[in-house]
Formats: C-alpha cells, structure tokens, sequence
C-alpha cells in the first residue's frame, strides 16, 4: 500500500491549511504534527475531529514558536538545535554531553502530543529527518517497537554508493529496533525525477510511504491534479495506524 504522509502539521496555519485541504480531497492519508509551534493547537482540534492519523513530528532544528507549558524547559531543546544547526554533518556525531538533553527533548514533545492529540502518535518522524540522527539512534532516545520512518530509498546511480551503503546500515539498525515501511520516498524528488510510477508499482507489492509538503505550490497542485489520481489509481492506499 501507499501511506501519503504530509510533514509539518502544526507548524503554520498555512501549512495546516494546505495539508488539510488535500486531506478533504482524499489526497494524503496521515499527517506528522509538531508541537509547541504556531498552530500546534488548532491542527489538533482539527486532526481530532476530522479523526485523521498522526504521528509526531519531532523537532530537533527549530526553536519553537509557541509558548510552552509551565515546568517545560525551552533551553533544553534549544541546546539541541544549537548543536544539530552547528554544522552540516553534526547529526553523525554522537555528543555525550547532550544525552540527557536529547531525551528530555523528545519525551516533552511526545507529552505535548498525547495533551493535545489525546492519544499516541500513530508513528515517529523528524523535521528535516533528524530523528536520525546519531544521539536518537545510539541512545535509544524512542523506545523499541514504534513505527518509525526509515532512511530514504534511492536506487542505483542516483545517489554515491557511500552515501547509499550508509542508509541501509541505518535502516538495518532500525528494522531492528522498530517498525518501518519497506520503502520511503518525498514526493518532491518524484517529481524532479519522474519516478512516481515507479514508486506506485513498488507500493502494489510492497509498503511505501511518500512524504509530501502540501504548502509547496509545486506539490500542492499536483496533489490536487489529475494526474495524481491517475498515477495512483491502481494503488491501495493506506495509513501508519492501518499498516
């Protein structure tokens, strides 16, 4: 089946907005909410009452923009963004001195979720993927036995054999640990690439999910195309909760 998942619920009204619409549309079957942002408390009311499958949208880059509940500690996550932001490669270092601070990170957010969403998060992904990164993975910050997003698939030539051999080792460390999809695509590089039949043929035999960004113009109109409904007419869609 195919899970089409739109990122960033929550983090602007106009992104709820857009994920919203296409979710009326029946164009995107779940959505991944972050906490503590602008309109984290009018996306849940609507994924509430719409009865829409969500997951956490961990957010380990971006300062939050909304005020935080008394008891919680903006500095801690603030020191996490500072040290993830710092360079390009930091999310492959493991930094020992912000173990405590990663956790503590993650466990107020899924506490904000479960306040809001009243109900656990259907799955567990990252802004800018880095539930990832190496303090999430090597300090087992999320517990064993969550849905979890894996590494992004590309086949052979589009990306470096290095950088190709070190997702699968990710990915095996994850299947390991947590519950993943087969595969997992974003729907802007499929439109880039052309390869969305591809990945809807794979999604006949297999369990794909595609991540999509509703605000951007350029997906948004094609989520709302025919050509969409085309390309994923033979397709069985489906969400995280049901997969």
């Amino acid at each position: 089946m195919l899970i089409v998942n739109a990122d960033d619920w929550g983090r602007s009204r106009a992104e709820t907005d857009a994920a919203w619409s296409c979710y009326q549309h029946g164009r995107i079957t779940s959505v991944s909410a972050m906490v503590f942002m602008d309109d984290s408390r009018r996306a849940a009311e609507l994924a509430r009452d719409a009865g829409i499958d969500v997951g956490l949208h961990l957010n380990l880059t971006q300062p939050f923009s909304s005020s935080m509940p008394s008891g919680t500690q903006s500095s801690e996550h603030d020191r996490v963004v500072s040290f993830l932001n710092s360079h390009k490669y930091a999310f492959l270092l493991y930094n020992p001195a912000l173990a405590a601070q990663f956790r503590y990170d993650y466990q107020s957010q899924l506490d904000e979720f479960r306040r809001l969403y009243g109900r656990e998060p259907s799955h567990i992904d990252g802004h800018h993927h880095q539930h990832l990164c190496t303090n999430i993975l090597i300090g087992s910050v999320i517990p064993a036995g969550e849905k979890v997003r894996r590494s992004f698939h590309f086949w052979p030539g589009e990306k470096s054999v290095v950088n190709r051999a070190y997702r699968r080792v990710v990915d095996i460390a994850l299947r390991r640990r947590y519950r993943v999809t087969d595969y997992f695509f974003a729907l802007a590089q499929c439109l880039q690439r052309d390869r969305m039949r591809r990945v809807c043929a794979l999604a006949r035999t297999a369990t794909v999910e595609m991540m999509a960004h509703p605000a951007n113009s350029t997906e948004h109109n094609y989520l709302m195309s025919k050509d969409y409904l085309a390309d994923i007419g033979p397709v069985q869609m489906g969400t995280h909760k049901s997969g």
